[in-house]
């Protein structure tokens, strides 16, 4: 049975797991271009750790220019096969306040102008997104919630915007009518791009503000997000380190088969394939391809 390598992407004050060895830095090429940042390898007792920060150490890259692509190439290059998503968000829900950890699990991309695909002209693939996060693995965050006595949400609609400014009122309104709970700018092309890599993906809200609907708050601002985000990493810590022992005893495969995501998407035809494409595709997709055969050999 293949081992489980659990991957994190997050942000400042989760770059280490308390009990996590070996430690070390590496950067992983991506024919995607450039990932946020080295991957930061390591163990946490028998299970193997990679940790990238999403906007690079230090927070250089703003949300609608990460290289989402590259991001979730180099992670599948090293060998992730699970993937945990910890990202700041505001909350559309009385009951949802700045503390709460929200275990979203349906999106609405509003974001734009960001490669949201591996494939493309010379190799077209249809995925499902109509279930887009990993189910087994939001039970085992759910799980581990509870026994770190974590405040823990499973369920809900993450809004993902395009930022890097923050909602106006208007929006801020319209996205509560239409039933969103939790609003970011990060999560998406994200979980498309995990599926398409075949990788087990589960994204974790953690409420910083209200948004701007909320008439008995002050309007959200740089500052207040910061102070929650550093009141919330040592309970983001100690989620992970609950969660990494549940998953790694797992079962092997995914009973929802985001695994196995590509079996029935790809549609272009093998001898039509473009090489190049199918070159930059071989970590993401090479299971499904390698199988194909001879692609066509497109012009430069």
């Amino acid at each position: 049975m293949t081992a489980r390598v659990i991957g994190i992407i997050g942000g400042s004050g989760l770059y280490q797991i308390e009990g996590m060895t070996g430690v070390a830095w590496r950067r992983m090429k991506s024919p995607f271009g450039q990932p946020s940042d080295a991957l930061c390898f390591g163990r946490l007792g028998d299970v193997e750790l990679v940790f990238l920060p999403r906007h690079g150490r230090g927070h250089p890259i703003p949300p609608g220019e990460i290289n989402y692509r590259a991001n979730i190439d180099v992670l599948k290059r090293a060998g992730v096969t699970d993937l945990i998503s910890l990202s700041a968000a505001g909350s559309f829900r009385e009951n949802l306040p700045p503390g709460t950890f929200v275990l979203a699990d349906q999106f609405i991309d509003r974001t734009h102008g960001r490669n949201s695909s591996f494939f493309g002209t010379g190799c077209v693939a249809h995925i499902s997104m109509a279930h887009p996060v990993c189910g087994r693995l939001g039970g085992h965050l759910a799980a581990a919630g509870s026994a770190a006595a974590i405040k823990l949400v499973r369920g809900g609609t993450y809004l993902a915007m395009q930022g890097p400014q923050f909602s106006t009122l208007a929006e801020s309104r319209l996205y509560r009518q239409w039933g969103c709970d939790v609003i970011g700018m990060t999560n998406m092309p994200e979980a498309k791009l995990a599926r398409e890599a075949e990788i087990c993906y589960a994204t974790v809200a953690m409420v910083t503000d209200f948004d701007c609907w909320h008439p008995d708050h002050d309007h959200v601002s740089v500052d207040m997000i910061v102070a929650t985000l550093l009141a919330n990493a040592d309970k983001a810590k100690a989620l992970v380190k609950a969660a990494v022992p549940l998953i790694a005893r797992a079962a092997a495969g995914c009973s929802q088969g985001c695994d196995h995501a590509l079996d029935n998407a790809l549609i272009t035809a093998p001898q039509q394939r473009d090489l190049k494409l199918l070159k930059k595709l071989d970590a993401v997709a090479g299971r499904v391809l390698r199988p194909a055969g001879k692609g066509k050999k497109r012009k430069a």
